[in-house]
């Protein structure tokens, strides 16, 4: 059966620009208007009605809220038993839905992603390579660097495959479970209409859905990208927008997570913030608008788009777990009665 996907064409893209130069033009408009006011800086704009979410939009509250168990929080994974893995320091911690720690492994430098196997066999990513564990922690294996200047930021393990995101050299990188690299994905290729990824800052992340295709964000088109696992463009959904139904600012989403019936859990940095939107990617609710991450907000600016972030990663009750980049705070999200 045919898989039904927006596909992105050339007038696709060049009508993603468009809208992108069309939100630089609110922005410019909102700056002339702040001068016209006798603001004391004729360039600044007032953004403080997208810093309110509309209370109808949000279908998830929170119930619990908890550190993660050291500084620089950086990404999370969940288990196929619910057990919570936080990248945090030169450490992944093993927690449980609480926020108590069950056990640690400590690396000899940050870890940037995690991802556990069904066995239990824990991948981890570092900058520049991955080291795979055991289920009690034990280092069973460390894997060659990919290349030039990697920076793994996300990880996702099938039965037989593991694919690492490399926001450094923009590709997804396709490894057996030997660690042998097999295929690179998502590279700029137009005779197989490939766009490739734009990648201003290191956020790319990798999801298998239960359809057995990658999901991709790309950040800096904006969008969310379906990929088979041999590198085959099948489509893409999202668009630029300062609105709550798209995407805004240099780069987003940053992260994906994925509910059990398809649908997409987006999460965003500058105004930080994580939504459902459906399988084909239509907006839905919002998990936590910008009033959540107040500290986060605060981090990404003009000058440093690396800074500031948020994780998302879903358990078997639907439950959302939420990491604030900035603050280590982990959100307990769930779905409002």
């Amino acid at each position: 059966m045919k898989r039904e996907f927006r596909l992105s064409s050339r007038r696709d893209f060049f009508g993603q620009s468009a809208g992108a130069l069309a939100a630089l033009s609110a922005i410019a408009a909102q700056r002339g208007q702040a001068g016209q006011r006798g603001s004391p800086n004729p360039f600044a704009y007032d953004i403080s009605h997208l810093q309110k979410t509309d209370p109808k939009l949000i279908a998830y509250e929170e119930t619990a809220r908890w550190k993660a168990p050291h500084p620089e929080a950086r990404r999370m994974a969940i288990a196929h038993d619910d057990a919570l893995y936080i990248c945090s320091g030169n450490y992944v911690t093993v927690m449980n839905q609480s926020g108590e720690r069950c056990t640690e492994i400590a690396l000899a430098e940050p870890p940037r992603c995690v991802a556990v196997a069904k066995d239990g066999a824990i991948f981890i990513g570092l900058r520049d390579h991955i080291e795979i564990f055991d289920a009690k922690g034990a280092r069973q294996a460390t894997w060659d660097s990919p290349g030039k200047k990697p920076w793994l930021t996300g990880l996702a393990v099938t039965e037989n495959d593991v694919f690492a995101a490399d926001s450094g050299n923009r590709v997804i990188l396709r490894y057996d479970k030997s660690g042998k690299l097999v295929r690179r994905i998502g590279e700029k290729n137009k005779e197989r209409n490939i766009p490739g990824f734009i990648i201003p800052s290191p956020f790319l992340d990798v999801e298998i859905a239960r359809d057995g295709l990658l999901r991709v964000n790309n950040p800096g088109r904006h969008r969310v990208e379906t990929y088979t696992s041999d590198g085959d463009f099948e489509g893409s959904w999202g668009a630029v927008s300062m609105g709550i139904t798209g995407f805004c600012g240099c780069c987003n989403p940053i992260n994906l997570a994925l509910l059990a019936d398809g649908r997409f859990v987006t999460c965003e940095k500058g105004l930080p913030r994580v939504k459902i939107y459906s399988a084909s990617g239509e907006f839905e609710s919002v998990v936590a608008g910008v009033e959540s991450f107040a500290e986060n907000g605060k981090a990404c600016g003009p000058s440093d788009c690396t800074a500031g972030g948020l994780d998302a990663v879903v358990d078997s009750q639907g439950r959302i777990f939420i990491l604030d980049f900035v603050t280590g705070d982990v959100h307990v999200m769930k779905r409002k009665a």
